[in-house]
Parts: C-alpha cells; structure tokens; sequence
C-alpha cells in the first residue's frame, strides 16, 4: 500500500534516474550518508526507502530485459 511518503519516495527516485541516470544511487548514497552525518535519522530513512526503489527498478529492468 502507498502511502504519502512512499510516493514522494517513488517520485524523487525517478527525478534522480532522470536528472544523474546511472549514477542515480550514488548521488542518493551521498544524500543519506550526509543525513547520517548530521543526525538526522528521518531523512536518513526518506533516502534509504529512495536507495530501495532504485535497487527495485533495477531488478525490474533486468528481468525485463532478459525476456
């Protein structure tokens, strides 16, 4: 089930697909691990759910794209 915050999750994970391409995941990698440094945890989490939809779509690609 969707809720608000899956979908700004979703949404910002393919405006990072969008904006850096392959380099998606590394830019949101950076992103949690400065939230880790400043201790804030919440954000931390926002960019750990995002670094799961990309890993997600990725799978998804690459099943997709053995059939």
């Amino acid at each position: 089930m969707f809720d608000d915050h899956d979908d700004l999750a979703t949404r910002e994970a393919h405006w990072l697909i969008r904006e850096f391409g392959a380099e998606a995941t590394l830019h949101a990698a950076m992103k949690a691990q400065k939230a880790i440094q400043q201790k804030d945890f919440a954000r931390c989490a926002r960019w750990k759910r995002i670094l799961e939809i990309l890993a997600e779509g990725r799978a998804a690609n690459s099943a997709i794209a053995k059939y």
